[in-house]
């Protein structure tokens, strides 16, 4: 069945980040926000290395918007084979317009993809983006490949982009 993406990113003229996903999960869907499965890493991950505590969508979407992180996903629409999130799942993919989002944004000075799906289709969509895009790993609960401290250490990249201001 084809899906088109459910909700809108969230950014605004502070974001300095763009964080992309692949695509919703299921239970994202369902909670019409990002990360929302209960074992994905990556509020967990934004609550080490900020330390703060994001309880809700509420305070996520306010700490990304106050922390100048921009949430999207890298397709706009797709083709889920399954009933399961996996990206191993998707294909017939249409990739979100990123540089108009840029555009849009001009304080986002760097990309980074919660895994290589989202790479994929950032940087074989639009090879010549005007800000650099690093390829981080997963947070899905299936991506079980790495320790949530590996990941933890791969995402203060992040921070340091932020902190360098």
């Amino acid at each position: 069945m084809r899906l088109e993406h459910p909700f809108d990113p969230i950014a605004d003229d502070r974001s300095r980040v763009l964080v992309l996903g692949s695509f919703p999960s299921i239970a994202s869907f369902e909670a019409a926000f990002y990360y929302a499965h209960p074992r994905n890493q990556f509020w967990p991950i934004m609550e080490q290395l900020f330390d703060v505590a994001l309880p809700d969508k509420t305070a996520r979407r306010a700490f990304a918007l106050e922390q100048g992180i921009a949430l999207w996903d890298s397709y706009a629409s797709l083709v889920r084979s399954e009933n399961n999130s996996s990206d191993a799942n998707l294909s017939e993919l249409t990739p979100n317009d990123i540089p108009a989002f840029l555009a849009a944004h001009p304080a986002i000075r760097h990309i980074f993809c919660t895994g290589r799906k989202a790479y994929e289709g950032c940087v074989k969509a639009f090879p010549d983006l005007p800000v650099p895009c690093t390829l981080l790993p997963s947070t899905s609960p299936a991506y079980a490949a790495m320790r949530f401290d590996a990941k933890l250490e791969a995402y203060r990249q992040l921070k340091a982009v932020l902190d360098a201001d």
